[in-house]
């Protein structure tokens, strides 16, 4: 799927429609970190618990309270290039990129993880059905 179609449905998933530049923001980084990683999910929440994230991740995944994230906090823990690449595909720098996924990404994965388990089917699928 296009990184823009992707994006339409994160932005609906959101609230924000489908012209949500935090949609599209997010569906670049879950494309991008689903290279060589499985499930985009999986890849990227794998990749913030490696950068020293896990018990944020542990929060936005599980059924109680989301924990706040900082922009900051995002760009320490991604892959180097990662933050880049979504940044540039969204027309923004890298701190504006980070500060936006910050905003936004404890959000979807809570709601794309609404059982408290990572599902295994496809990001597009799982959005598509959270959606009905």
């Amino acid at each position: 799927m296009a990184d823009n179609d992707l994006g339409s449905l994160l932005g609906n998933l959101l609230g924000r429609g489908s012209s949500s530049g935090s949609g599209k923001m997010l569906g670049a980084l879950f494309n991008g970190a689903s290279r060589g990683a499985g499930s985009s999910l999986e890849g990227l929440l794998g990749q913030l618990r490696d950068g020293g994230l896990g018990a944020k991740v542990a929060s936005w995944t599980g059924t109680g309270e989301n924990e706040n994230i900082s922009g900051a906090e995002i760009a320490q823990a991604l892959s180097p290039g990662l933050l880049a690449s979504a940044a540039r595909s969204c027309g923004l720098r890298e701190v504006e990129a980070a500060d936006q996924i910050a905003e936004t990404l404890p959000v979807a994965v809570d709601r794309l993880t609404p059982e408290g388990q990572i599902p295994k089917e496809a990001l597009e699928e799982l959005i598509v059905q959270q959606l009905q």
